[in-house]
């Protein structure tokens, strides 16, 4: 629920427990919303106390938040995708420049951390929501968990992309089901009501839903054009397994991923079988991180074209690239831009 800056500064005092009514805490696996005694909500506008089921977590909110931390790139550019930028007091866990056109609102933001932020930062804050696109950073070793967050009054929100389909294990992400589009549209349509923005979230999911209709294929060939999705290593690559953000790429843009077998999100893949798979069209992820060879899209292209064995490859041979960033192959609102990208290069392809 969203508490007053007093009660936030008791808890972070330590005063532990419900410092206020209606706290989040544990529910039931499913996503559902009401508002108070089941009061629907105002046409376009929401109905507080307003309950939200999000991963597994019931969070209440007895006002629409004005102080939120994003945690996580993806996060961040949904919330200014909204238009929420003065109502966002921190960010953190970039991995990329913004998006072009979310930079002069981002940069009203002040940014809490590059990478993960200490608990401490993010409740020097006095946030009203907590909100992240990734399971790691909820957990103890990272930020805090969501039942810490909590105990001090501060809800959060998870993006349902980490537990749809999915089994969370602190920050381990087993995929049961593959990913799917619907996915994002619920974030945006839950955030734009937790906010009392309704109509700014139906017009972006309005907006993002054309996009897409216009970068699926208009009929699907046979047999379906194949993909890989190299993500980084050149001793062991890391490539796309069946059911995140690159799977539901190649589905909605009609293709086959060469290795949806896997379910792992980012396996590690042997060159001889990343050889054998001999995809049409290679999708490299240019990262802005330089952590470990084959974080740069520069190191990918030269060891493909003077290996032996990948040298040969139709893709190769055809230089048929696409290149996506990091964040594109991360569930968010890249999701639609990286559809679009696949789907160019894979008519270039035909």
């Amino acid at each position: 629920m969203t508490t007053t800056r007093s009660s936030r500064v008791l808890a972070v005092l330590g005063t532990i427990g419900c410092l206020v009514a209606g706290l989040a805490g544990c529910g039931s696996p499913n996503t559902a919303s009401t508002g108070a005694a089941g009061t629907p909500d105002r046409p376009g506008h929401t109905s507080y106390p307003f309950t939200l089921e999000n991963c597994g977590v019931e969070v209440t909110f007895d006002r629409a938040p004005t102080r939120a931390v994003s945690l996580y790139q993806a996060s961040t550019e949904i919330l200014l995708s909204l238009g929420l930028a003065d109502r966002m007091v921190g960010t953190s866990t970039w991995f990329d420049p913004v998006l072009p056109a979310l930079a002069a609102d981002n940069a009203k933001v002040p940014r809490l951390a590059d990478n993960d932020p200490s608990l401490e930062a993010v409740l020097a804050a006095e946030p009203d929501l907590v909100t992240s696109a990734s399971a790691h950073t909820f957990t103890p070793a990272v930020v805090a968990e969501r039942s810490r967050f909590a105990q001090l009054g501060v809800p959060t929100y998870q993006s349902p992309a980490v537990c749809a389909g999915a089994q969370v294990d602190g920050e381990t992400v087993t995929r049961t089901a593959p990913l799917g589009i619907d996915t994002l549209f619920q974030e945006i349509t839950e955030l734009a009501r937790i906010f009392d923005v309704q109509d700014r979230g139906a017009q972006l999911v309005d907006q993002l839903r054309g996009r897409l209709r216009a970068a699926q294929p208009k009929a699907r060939t046979a047999p379906e054009p194949t993909v890989a999705f190299w993500f980084s290593g050149v001793k062991t690559p890391y490539l796309a397994g069946c059911c995140s953000a690159p799977g539901l790429y190649a589905r909605e843009a009609g293709a086959r991923n060469v290795f949806a077998e896997q379910r792992e999100d980012w396996p590690e893949i042997t060159w001889e079988a990343f050889v054998a798979g001999d995809p049409d069209v290679l999708v490299l992820a240019d990262l802005s991180r330089k952590r470990i060879e084959g974080d740069a899209l520069s190191t990918k292209i030269a060891f493909l074209e003077a290996h032996p064995a990948t040298s040969r490859m139709r893709a190769v041979q055809g230089k048929r690239y696409v290149v996506m960033t990091g964040s594109e192959l991360d569930p968010g609102i890249r999701e639609i831009d990286a559809i679009e990208k696949l789907s160019a290069g894979l008519t270039a392809a035909r």
